[in-house]
């Protein structure tokens, strides 16, 4: 439940800024090939992650590897040393949601089809 919600309430934030004040982790180089302001690109950002979140709730098997992938992203910072830090739980959830996508298995599937 944790791999749809923290992803949502992430995507959610970006239009609020309540938890964290967003557009300081957008990198530099994003920012200046966005045809949107940080905050409009940031907004962006968020209904993907609103999008991802839901997916993983709906087809967990499925949603957990795009969810993994987009944390993947974020682990790899482009950014030169000095310049602010993604946090780093955020990053390694995607470690989390590889291992849930490989034990959510539709019915009759798997090593339980032949009992």
């Amino acid at each position: 439940m944790g791999f749809t919600v923290l992803p949502i309430v992430m995507g959610v934030d970006k239009f609020f800024d309540v938890l964290v004040h967003w557009e300081g982790y957008l990198a530099p180089w994003i920012a200046r090939l966005s045809p949107l302001s940080a905050t409009g690109t940031m907004r962006v950002v968020g209904v993907v992650e609103i999008v991802a979140g839901v997916f993983v709730g709906l087809k967990p098997r499925y949603g957990a590897y795009v969810v993994a992938a987009w944390l993947g992203g974020i682990i790899v910072d482009p950014r030169p040393a000095g310049e602010q830090v993604r946090p780093a739980g955020r990053g390694l959830g995607g470690v989390g949601h590889e291992s849930a996508s490989r034990t959510v298995r539709p019915a009759g599937t798997g090593s339980d089809a032949t009992r």
